[in-house]
């Protein structure tokens, strides 16, 4: 295992100034070649997602609201409670303003990358509708550019396993079931007196996963749709009302962010880029703008308006990583959690319990607990996808097997690999997303500047 995580790390480290440069560069640059366009939107975005304009004729699965909740539960889940507190016990409370920047212009990202996914559909081996950047590549960018949407796939047969959320599940119900070991071993051997407890939860997790995600797509969005917004809205409801019982500590708080965010003299590792590069990471597993996992979903929408489902997504970063993000960072920091040592989802159990007594781990493992089988039935749908186009849809299904027995090897493997697994398979699929989407940018805008011309007139309402 530590040969493998060397080889990780090491790997890492020569893919951070690539991402880091397509990403926040890239993302910048779409924020002005857009004229901030989705922001300006952002409430016509809303009446989208309600409805107000659905085509029962289009093509595609699921609703816009289906692949939104879908393609938010991928997100909104451990990537937002724990994995915001790895980035502030990594970098400090300052890494969350990056985070904050991160998501504002992968709000931008997520409008282009996901209005190609509806301009670009294509067919899988049996003949049925898809979407996702190896079909704007190649049908976008011409035959020409298939080496990148293969890069991208076989990536994304990596990245696209529930590794992360299903060690982070793990080590929380390991916290609150036997808080006295703190779990900070996690990743032990055969030897270790927890490891049968995580191999057990490993293996049930795996079973529960299997009977929703064996069902596909239409499986897939109607349970996330069903969980995702009443389980951010319990987790909303409870992070507010520990900061209102801590009220005068929130302020503070948000100050303390800003203020560090641009400490030079930073301890972090690599310095001040060192602290922006986690947040940029960090941000990205959080929201997974310019991944391209999301134009997967968005691409199956019944929806034949480009520009529609592209402001539909941008609304994804906003309630992953704005509010969700921020809530759960605000808490790490007032209740004095992040000084703390340990790992991710063991800060955050620790500031519940901290804020809200014992009933506050108990309260946050129901709330994991959702998010957690959501993100794990929403991204074998990723991997699925990416198999099946670099083999047939027939294969592609096998993907299934695989993301289920590479659960229960998660529940079992320590943090670090799992993390710097998902890092590096992430930035390597950023680099073929975000070189076409950046390429076929001028599509976009064209196609913005005809809806908006058809909606002035009204022939949209």
């Amino acid at each position: 295992m530590e040969v493998i995580n060397d080889f990780l790390v090491q790997a890492i480290s020569g893919t951070e100034w690539p991402m880091f440069v397509l990403l926040i560069g890239g993302g910048l640059f779409l924020v002005v070649y857009s004229k901030g366009l989705p922001y300006r939107f952002f409430g016509h975005a809303i009446a989208i997602t309600a409805g107000k304009y659905d085509d029962k004729t289009a093509k595609g699965d699921v609703s816009s609201l289906q692949a939104l909740s879908a393609a938010v539960a991928a997100t909104v889940g451990l990537g937002n409670i724990s994995g915001v507190a790895i980035a502030i016990h990594d970098g400090g409370p300052g890494v969350v303003f990056w985070i904050w920047m991160t998501a504002l212009i992968g709000m931008c990202i997520k409008f282009y990358s996901c209005s190609l996914s509806i301009m670009y559909r294509g067919e899988d081996s049996d003949g049925k509708l898809q979407g996702g950047p190896m079909f704007y590549i190649t049908k976008g960018l011409g035959h020409k550019a298939k080496p990148l949407a293969i890069f991208f796939s076989i990536a994304g047969l990596f990245g696209f396993l529930g590794v992360f959320t299903a060690n982070q599940f793990t080590e929380t119900f390991m916290g609150v079931v036997q808080p006295e070991t703190s779990l900070l071993a996690m990743g032990g051997t055969e030897t270790d007196p927890l490891f049968n407890w995580k191999l057990t939860i490993g293996i049930v997790l795996a079973i529960i996963s299997s009977f929703v995600i064996f069902g596909g797509l239409k499986n897939i969005a109607k349970v996330a749709t069903a969980i995702v917004p009443f389980m951010v809205m319990v987790y909303l409801i409870t992070v507010i009302m520990v900061m209102v019982a801590n009220s005068s500590a929130v302020w503070p708080s948000l100050k303390l962010i800003v203020s560090e965010a641009w400490n030079f003299k930073t301890v972090v590792t690599g310095g001040f880029w060192g602290l922006v590069i986690i947040g940029v990471r960090r941000a990205m597993f959080s929201n997974e703008a310019g991944l391209g996992s999301a134009p997967m979903y968005h691409g199956q929408s019944k929806n034949d308006e480009p520009i529609r489902e592209g402001l539909v997504a941008m609304l994804g970063p906003f309630i992953d990583t704005i509010l969700v993000c921020t809530f759960t960072a605000v808490v790490l920091i007032l209740s004095g959690a992040y000084l703390e040592d340990g790992s991710g989802i063991v800060m955050t159990l620790n500031a519940f319990n901290t804020a809200l007594g014992s009933w506050g781990g108990v309260l946050l493992m129901i709330i994991v607990s959702a998010f957690a089988l959501s993100t794990l039935f929403t991204y074998s749908y990723y991997g699925v996808k990416s198999l099946s186009y670099l083999t047939n849809a027939k294969i592609g299904r096998l993907y299934n097997v695989y993301f289920v027995v590479m659960i229960v090897f998660a529940a079992v493997a320590s943090l670090e690999l799992v993390k710097n697994l998902i890092d590096l398979s992430y930035a390597l699929m950023v680099i073929p997303n975000m070189i076409a989407v950046l390429l076929l940018a001028p599509k976009v805008n064209k196609a913005g500047k005809d809806y908006f011309e058809k909606l002035k007139k009204g022939k949209n309402a």
